[in-house]
């Protein structure tokens, strides 16, 4: 394969601000950022003397506002479409569209944030009357020869898009696994072909104008966002995508493409301080095997589409390309996860090491003793009770969901419960319910497939492992040291192999997100590639240490990205005011103190101390910026996070900027605070006396 050539601009130090295309506020857009938005930002940038500009993912999620819940990897979404902009405007009989078109930006121009819902179906809905008015025309672009007709064919995913987005709608947007028809789909003979029942759909003339009008819309989103990016290119502004390893389960690339995807496991998080039960975030995993079989062409052709727009791509949860911590469906938490790869402890091993098939099955089965349920009920009824209450529903708890060992005081979950989802449909007191989750994760092995096994993320809290010996404990633990080592050679070769193909792949320059419990291989790989990682100020700390210091900003790697805050993160004003030890981070970044309360000087000066990172490239959230002026603030700091994980509403992804880009233009007090931040140098190494 030909060496990739990439941009030198890449190896500056450059300053960076992360933006949603939906937050920027303009004259010409309606209630939310539109892709032509990116080109007076990009002005304003460059006014700052900010170098790379970062987006969220511009994918199209439907109707669901999350940018992480994709319907496909390759759409872009019409939320960010600037209807006025459309060739179809320009003639006449258009003057009612662009009354409505102003009408609406009437109606959404004064929300704090935007209404997503409502902004896109009214998108929608106006977007079909001007197909309906100038259906004969698009429908001959469309022809082999027509401009929509090439663009078409330069662009084959749309196909399917353009099928799957038709039969979506016409199910009232229900997943597609709750489709009437069209679930199954075929493999197609090869890569390059539609399966065959895709193939047919589209070919039918019944359907075609329908599958025309998503095509359509896909060409204008394709044209506005690559005139936009060119346009920030122009201004010596290094653009970067966001690009998610994970597809959403209702998506099209795993409804036209189930074989590249293990559908019964969800992918996710394991434990950790914030998520004590780890994240489950429903997505499928790959079937890595299935992919590389066509040499992971499906991949490669998501970094040709991404790069059509983009210099520079953020690689979500690069922990993936390694391992997955994943879950079996019938789990509504990631507690009883697993990484995968993995190598198994086997029935054997546990056999070797002296376990007959009754402890093995004390191991891996929940074991729950009748006192237990008795003692969890009175302590978490959450309200005044008899004892007569707690017996009436132990009674039915044991009835619904456990079956007696003998006749010992002690119980098993029935066959008919194999996850959290069937413990959480009984019909049962809420207290009833959390007892038996509690105890369903309470056990020290795993068994995903029969005679394989793996440790529980909190093998050691329970109570099998409490009734181990001094001797058979550290036995264990020998064995499952070895198999995490062995595991860890896997996810190395994997990662590297996976990871090497994207660089190979494209010319854009690729940023990991490496955050979470990272093996130790992630960083050896990443180097390797040259691939930069990201360190978030907050919690690059070395947590091994007593008082869990932070890392000195000259100890940052060059080939990093360093930030403040995310966007699943408080804002660095909120963090500063509600989480942060602020004694503990004066004295990390050498002052004697700062006030309680942020405000535009401790702005200043945090950011500046960021801004001297090592690292090559210093982002910061447009939020964070903002607060370098007293203009910008909101009165509560939590209204300008970007999103609170965890939690879903309307609130979250629909932030705005506080004014338009021209408003913000004119802070000269903003402006010339950013301009500071990009002269800042990197901090030196403190010589050893």
């Amino acid at each position: 394969m030909a060496q990739i050539q990439r941009d030198r601009s890449f190896e500056k130090r450059l300053i960076g601000v992360v933006v949603p295309v939906g937050a920027l506020r303009s004259d010409k857009s309606i209630g939310v950022g539109e892709f032509p938005d990116l080109v007076e930002f990009a002005d304003l940038c460059v006014s700052m003397g900010v170098g790379l500009i970062q987006l969220l993912p511009v994918n199209d999620t439907g109707y669901q506002c999350p940018p992480y819940f994709a319907l496909t990897a390759f759409a872009l979404h019409p939320l960010y479409l600037r209807i006025g902009d459309l060739p179809e405007l320009k003639g006449p009989g258009s003057g009612e569209f662009i009354r409505r078109l102003e009408a609406m930006r009437k109606e959404f121009e004064q929300e704090v944030r935007y209404p997503f819902e409502r902004i896109i179906r009214a998108k929608i809905d106006i977007l079909r009357r001007i197909y309906a008015a100038n259906r004969e025309t698009i429908g001959k672009k469309a022809g082999d020869e027509g401009p929509l007709g090439r663009w078409i064919q330069e662009n084959p995913w749309v196909k399917e898009f353009a099928v799957y987005r038709r039969l979506k709608e016409a199910n009232g947007e229900k997943s597609w696994k709750e489709w009437s028809s069209h679930r199954k789909i075929s493999l197609p003979a090869s890569p390059d072909r539609l399966p065959p029942e895709i193939e047919t759909l589209w070919n039918d003339e019944t359907l075609r104008q329908e599958h025309i009008f998503w095509v359509w819309v896909q060409e204008a989103l394709d044209s506005q966002f690559r005139e936009a990016a060119a346009a920030v290119t122009r201004a010596g502004i290094l653009l970067e995508g966001d690009l998610p390893i994970l597809m959403n389960e209702d998506c099209c690339d795993a409804w036209a493409h189930p074989q590249y995807f293990h559908d019964d496991l969800s992918a996710g998080a394991p434990p950790d301080m914030y998520s004590p039960d780890g994240q489950n975030w429903g997505f499928p995993i790959y079937d890595w095997d299935a992919l590389a079989k066509e040499d992971y062409a499906w991949w490669r052709r998501r970094l040709q589409v991404a790069e059509k727009y983009y210099r520079a791509y953020r690689i979500d949860h690069v922990l993936g390309f390694f391992r997955i911590w994943s879950t079996s469906r019938r789990e509504t938490s990631s507690a009883l996860g697993r990484f995968v790869p993995y190598v198994p402890v086997k029935y054997q091993d546990l056999k070797a090491l002296g376990y007959d098939k009754g402890r093995i099955h004390w191991m891996s089965r929940s074991h729950i003793p009748t006192g237990e349920v008795w003692d969890f009920l009175r302590a978490n009824w959450g309200g005044p009770f008899r004892e007569e209450d707690i017996a009436a529903e132990a009674e039915r708890l044991f009835s619904m969901a456990l079956d007696r060992i003998g006749k010992e005081e002690l119980w098993l979950f029935k066959d008919s419960i194999a996850g959290e989802k069937d413990i959480e449909v009984l019909d049962l007191h809420p207290a009833s319910r959390a007892c038996l989750i509690h105890a369903w994760h309470n056990r020290l092995l795993l068994e995903y497939e029969k005679g394989l096994f793996s440790p529980v993320w909190y093998y050691r809290f329970s109570r099998a492992y409490a009734s181990l010996s001094d001797g058979e404990r550290q036995a264990l633990e020998e064995l499952l040291d070895n198999r995490k080592r062995a595991s860890e050679r896997i996810w190395e070769a994997q990662g590297k192999r996976l990871l090497s193909v994207l660089v190979a792949s494209s010319s854009m320059l690729p940023c990991a997100e490496d955050l979470g419990v990272v093996p130790d291989c992630v960083p050896r790989v990443l180097t390797k590639l040259k691939i930069m990682g990201l360190r978030v100020v907050r919690w690059f700390r070395d947590w091994d240490r007593e008082g869990q210091p932070y890392i000195p900003f000259e100890e940052y790697p060059e080939l990093s990205v360093c930030t403040p805050a995310v966007h699943d993160s408080s804002t660095l004003r909120e963090w500063w005011e509600q989480e942060a030890d602020q004694e503990m981070f004066c004295s990390f970044i050498g002052v004697p103190s700062l006030p309680k309360v942020y405000n535009p000087g401790t702005a200043k000066l945090v950011l500046s101390k960021t801004a001297a990172a090592v690292s090559r490239f210093r982002v910061f959230q447009i939020q964070d910026l903002l607060h370098i002026s007293p203009k910008w603030y909101a009165g509560d700091p939590a209204s300008e996070r970007i999103n609170v994980p965890g939690t879903y509403n309307e609130f979250n992804w629909t932030y705005r900027l506080p004014g338009t880009i021209a408003e913000i233009g004119k802070d000269s007090v903003f402006i010339q605070g950013v301009r500071d931040l990009s002269a800042v140098q990197p901090v030196t190494k403190k010589k050893k006396k």
